[in-house]
Order: structure tokens, then sequence, then C-alpha cells
């Protein structure tokens, strides 16, 4: 049963591509939404219905001010992964979290968490914030998503995919994948917020289906009406590409991800959860190819006359 209360929501993480899609959900449902930013405003996105707060995590004041008169929280660490800097922003939003008397809090983690410590610190900074949360107190859900669709709608994708038929993206292609969509995420997260009875639960949300690479082309294929193929990339190529956008040691720390992937040693982790999430927070994910077809992949064509270089998130 979900509650009919329009809430009060800090998020955390509403200028990046995952907060921002709850933070949009959230106000498309009449929920008042909270957040804090670095950025100045004539950098932020379009959030309608959204009050921006100057701020950072790592000032425990500004956290507070954050969740002053908020009802609920929604929380996405950015990407950074120093294990001290994500310990203390996880510990000043749980100080202000039970300062404010927040109802629930719904950590979002950025990636699945592997069950025994992996020297990656993608997975083990995200492990360290779920847990100062979970003892703090907080009334805690936490959703685990796999790997985002939207990666795929990207200058680094869009081209080849459009022009080439290719798909390429730094997982084996043997790995089966719960890819899920921004919304997909904005969708559980919302759930997780209101429906009773989920404090203290973890739940590895995803997709509709979990695909291997060439399953994942296939259902592409289907969504563009074109045949597509999977290509595999080297996490180590994916990582140096990736630092010239996030600077070295953020990539570093998101091809963790990947590079761990690639050794083997978890190959279920990005997989489904025989529908145990789905049934709890009452969700019911599209098809990848009911996506797919939904995205304007025409502005990445070489052919396009003008084409908009933003991706549509």
């Amino acid at each position: 049963m979900s509650r009919e209360i329009p809430m009060r929501v800090a998020v955390v993480g509403a200028t990046g591509f995952q907060g921002g899609a709850v933070a949009r959900l959230l106000a498309e449902r009449h929920h008042r939404v909270r957040a804090l930013t670095r950025r100045p405003e004539a950098d932020r996105p379009p959030l309608p219905g959204s009050f921006f707060l100057a701020g950072d995590l790592g000032r425990p004041d500004d956290v507070r001010r954050l969740f002053e008169g908020t009802t609920h929280a929604f929380v996405t660490m950015p990407l950074v992964y120093d294990a001290e800097r994500v310990e203390a922003y996880a510990r000043n939003v749980a100080e202000a979290a039970l300062r404010a008397g927040t109802v629930r809090l719904v950590l979002n983690t950025n990636t699945r968490v592997p069950h025994a410590p992996t020297g990656f610190p993608a997975f083990e900074t995200r492990r360290l914030a779920e847990r100062v949360l979970r003892d703090s107190g907080v009334p805690l859900v936490v959703i685990r998503p796999p790997v985002y669709l939207d990666n795929l709608f990207s200058p680094w994708n869009g081209p080849a995919l459009v022009d080439e038929g290719v798909l390429a993206y730094p997982l084996p292609e043997s790995v089966r994948t719960a890819w899920l969509s921004h919304r997909g995420l904005a969708e559980a997260a919302l759930a997780a917020l209101t429906r009773e009875g989920l404090e203290g639960r973890t739940f590895d949300i995803g997709g509709a289906a979990a695909l291997t690479g060439g399953e994942l082309a296939a259902a592409f294929g289907r969504g563009l009406g074109r045949a597509v193929r999977y290509q595999e990339l080297d996490p180590v190529d994916f990582e140096h590409g990736l630092a010239g956008l996030l600077g070295p040691v953020a990539a570093a720390g998101v091809a963790g991800i990947y590079h761990y992937m690639a050794s083997g040693a978890d190959p279920l982790l990005m997989g489904g959860d025989d529908g145990v999430s789905a049934e709890a927070l009452a969700l019911e994910q599209a098809p990848v190819e009911e996506w797919v077809a939904r995205q304007p992949w025409q502005v990445w064509s070489t052919d396009a006359e003008e084409p908009d270089a933003s991706p549509r998130r």
C-alpha cells in the first residue's frame, strides 16, 4: 500500500543523471523536492518544482539545511571513491536525517555490491556508506542497480550504434545483466520511499530480463529496426577514455566495476534477482527494445544535418 500524502524529499545527487531522474519523477507526482548542489545556478539542470540549496555534502551544516522541513530522503553518492570522504558524507547525511526525523531514507548505491570485500573502491565505498547509514538508526531502504541503459545513449555509443550497428561496452559478452533505465531507477526509488513494510531491506533492482551481450544487441536491433552486434570493450581502454571526461581518479573508480566483472569473480552480480524486487516494489519494467525504440537515436547519426549533441536523459 502506498502513502497518498505528498512527501517533502531531500534529494542528494539531483544534479546528476540518476538523482535527477528521481527528482523529476517526484515532481511529476506532486512531491516537493529539496536538492543540494555545488553548481552555480546557470549550470543546474532544469528540475521544475525543485528547490536548490548551494552547499556541499562535506559540510554538516549544509546537509542539515537540506534536510530541514523534509519528510523523506533519496541519496546517491557523487563519483567520489575516497573512503574517508564517503564516510564523512554518509555521517553528515545520517545526522541530518535523524535531526529532521526522516520517515524513510532510500540509498542508491550506484551499483550492485558483491557479498565479499573486493578491494575495488567503487564497491567498497558504497558498502561503507550503506553501513554508516544502517548503523545510524535512520529508517533505511537500499536499492542496488546494475548497469544503466542510458549509458548507451551517449556520444561514445550512439554514432557506432546508428551508423555501424555496433554496441560496444566493457562487460564480458557472457555476463547476464539486468540493464535498467534511469526512469526505471526513479520508479524503484519512488516505490522504496512510499511502500509500507520495507524498512531495513536491500533490493537488487534491475530491468525486465538479464541479458548477455548478444541478447542485448538483439534487443537493440529490434528497437532500432536494424542488425546490431555486441562488441566487448577492454576495461583498460574504457578507463583511459573515461579519464578525459571525469579525471583519472574518478575514472579509475568507475572502471573498477568493469575490471571486477572482467575478472569473472562474480559473473551473476549484475543479473536478475528472481523477481524479488519487482514483487516487493510492485514494479513492471518494460523490455529493453521498448526503451530503445523511444530514444531519439537520429541525433547521433553522422548523416544528420544538425545533430543535437545533448543526450535526453
